[in-house]
């Protein structure tokens, strides 16, 4: 074969149990769970924001952004639900590149898979306890999912990853709200598909087990824009284009009809400085259609404390080393505006 064996990793069990939850950190998973799942299922019109850095580089300036966020949920508690983002996964274009926390802890050493499982989740961990806020994070690489599924309150499928068999089975096996992302194509047909595989029971190996899933009927859509066969950015985010989406999820009989708005990616052609105006139009269209106030139930935004990207040697503190996000100033002032206008 043409793998080189560097360590056998500890279990999923061996690592929860090294890293453990207290009993106070368990029970604030097991309510911030149930609050997005009444969202979901619509027991709740509180509107959910899923906001934080493309990817969590660094421990000290994830958690900063993080208490950030908790002061300004007290503020808007009674119509919006905050989720921070703890993407420690990246996935890449090209497959080069920073990948994430999970293969490189440390961005300026070399990657350490065993470290980097561990420091998700003594970030996780203490972004829960600083905040007392539980964070979303994407499903990247499916066998990951069970060494995290104790932290997490949000599962999100990407667009590469969406059409994928097995990541459709492990989000049948989640028992968390799981965002299915539209695909890089941007065929809706497709993300339907990916929730009504998601929403219904499979058997198939996990972790070298055969398990059999019980649906999750949790699973929703997530319009995140498309590429064209020209590499063009084409935004799913229009008034139209959500309507005629929203239509096509009704008549598709899935459970739980819901969908998330991505901010940025092909809906803001990457221009990261275009998200407060998206995400105040669409706050805006809600109010003309009772279908797309009933089912858009949230965004998803790419925020931190600096605004813009930086290579990683750059060093400054709480600025992505990804994609560009929006900076603290225009996160809050966002957020904020939302709330008045919800």
């Amino acid at each position: 074969m043409s793998f080189e064996i560097i360590r056998t990793l500890p279990s999923p069990e061996e690592i929860l149990s090294e890293i453990a939850l207290t009993k106070e950190l368990k029970e604030i998973k097991t309510r911030k769970d149930k609050e997005i799942a009444d969202i979901i299922t619509g027991v709740s019109k509180k509107f959910l924001l899923i906001i934080g850095p493309c990817s969590a580089d660094n421990e000290d300036s994830v958690c900063d952004y993080i208490s950030r966020l908790a002061k300004v949920q007290e503020k808007v508690v009674d119509n919006i639900l905050i989720v921070p983002r703890i993407y420690t996964n990246k996935p890449r274009t090209n497959g080069l590149g920073y990948k994430g926390m999970l293969h490189q802890p440390d961005p300026n050493q070399k990657e350490n898979m065993l470290e980097g499982i561990k420091q998700i989740r003594r970030l996780h961990v203490r972004a829960m306890k600083e905040s007392h806020l539980t964070a979303a994070d994407e499903m990247l690489y499916p066998n990951n999912y069970a060494y995290v599924k104790d932290l997490i309150s949000y599962l999100a499928v990407g667009a590469r990853s969406t059409e994928n068999q097995q990541h459709r089975l492990v989000a049948s096996g989640a028992d968390i709200a799981t965002g299915m992302k539209n695909p890089m194509c941007g065929d809706i047909s497709v993300m339907l598909n990916s929730i009504k595989a998601a929403q219904s029971s499979h058997t198939f190996i996990y972790d070298r087990e055969e398990v059999c899933s019980t649906g999750n009927t949790l699973a929703h859509g997530i319009l995140r824009g498309a590429v064209d066969h020209y590499g063009r950015n084409i935004p799913n985010y229009h008034y139209e284009d959500v309507l005629n989406t929203a239509q096509e999820y009704t008549e598709s009989g899935l459970i739980n009809p819901t969908l998330i708005i991505d901010t940025n990616h092909s809906n803001s052609g990457k221009k990261y400085a275009e998200q407060p105006r998206i995400a105040m139009e669409i706050i805006k269209k809600r109010k003309y259609s009772e279908i797309l106030k009933n089912m858009v139930k949230g965004l998803m935004i790419e925020s931190y404390i600096e605004e813009g990207t930086q290579k990683v040697e750059e060093g400054v503190y709480g600025k992505s080393i990804t994609d560009p996000c929006l900076g603290w100033a225009d996160t809050e002032k966002l957020i904020m505006k939302i709330a008045e206008k919800l």
